[in-house]
């Protein structure tokens, strides 16, 4: 077990507080310690770390260290070290037109998909479709995912590992209104010029191509859809998302 929130307690000099703290923790057979400090409360940082506390991370208001008193290295999970980034490709199946963007504050302008970070909480198809409302205006409905990328050391994601997936979305709307702040410029482009397109990132052409395969010869050969199921934890769900299987499949028990 663990325990949080000790540095707001300390009111005697805190590192010796602390350490007869930690003395005790040990007695006790605790394997580790959580420790949240609030921001105007930071002076106790040093204090932890003179008894061996470590960094774990830090929010807007406070920061949590570490102190692992178990025997050998330490088990203790690491905070997140990944960055969720999720586009939209939206694609008009009536006219075989996709949006796509050039953002504005970037020295090569190439098309891409709309997208953003994915916010904390948020569904991957709920993203896709806020970030391609914002960045242009197009209400959509999110259909499959299309292709996930990894990529680690991102210089965009604070030299930490990314995850970027593209998702398949219907449009409901057509009228562009794009944000002048983030996009350069927006438009409905005919796929098969997206897919042979050298002024497209490199992820954009090949999503394009997949996007057009699946656009001839049916979406059931690119697909991952999505299905929620009840997870073991009581009242939460968990969404799956995989190719499709067939009915006969789905109902087996």
């Amino acid at each position: 077990g663990g325990l949080g929130g000790a540095a707001a307690a300390l009111t005697l000099p805190a590192a010796l507080s602390l350490a007869e703290a930690v003395g005790q923790w040990r007695e006790e057979g605790r394997v580790a310690v959580w420790l949240r400090i609030p921001i105007l409360q930071s002076g106790f940082v040093a204090a932890a770390a003179s008894q061996g506390f470590a960094f774990h991370h830090a929010e807007q208001g406070s920061s949590t260290l570490t102190l692992w008193l178990g025997e050998g290295p330490s088990r203790l999970p690491g905070y997140a070290t990944h960055q969720l980034g999720v586009a939209g490709a939206v694609l008009d199946e009536s006219t075989g037109k996709v949006l796509v963007v050039q953002d504005r504050n970037r020295t090569l302008n190439a098309w891409k998909f709309p997208g953003g970070l994915s916010n904390p909480g948020e569904d991957i198809g709920d993203t896709a479709v806020r970030e391609v409302f914002e960045e242009t205006g197009i209400k959509s409905e999110f259909k499959s995912i299309l292709s996930i990328r990894q990529q680690h050391k991102h210089p965009g994601a604070f030299g930490k590992s990314d995850m970027y997936i593209i998702c398949r979305l219907e449009p409901s709307s057509f009228k562009i209104s794009f944000c002048q702040q983030e996009c350069l410029r927006c438009e409905w482009m005919d796929l098969e010029e997206l897919a042979g397109t050298e002024h497209a990132t490199p992820i954009t052409s090949n999503v394009a191509k997949l996007l057009l395969y699946g656009y001839r010869e049916g979406f059931d050969k690119i697909d991952i859809t999505m299905r929620e199921f009840p997870a073991v934890y009581t009242g939460l769900f968990y969404k799956l998302y995989h190719r499709e299987l067939p009915e006969s499949y789905r109902n087996t028990t």
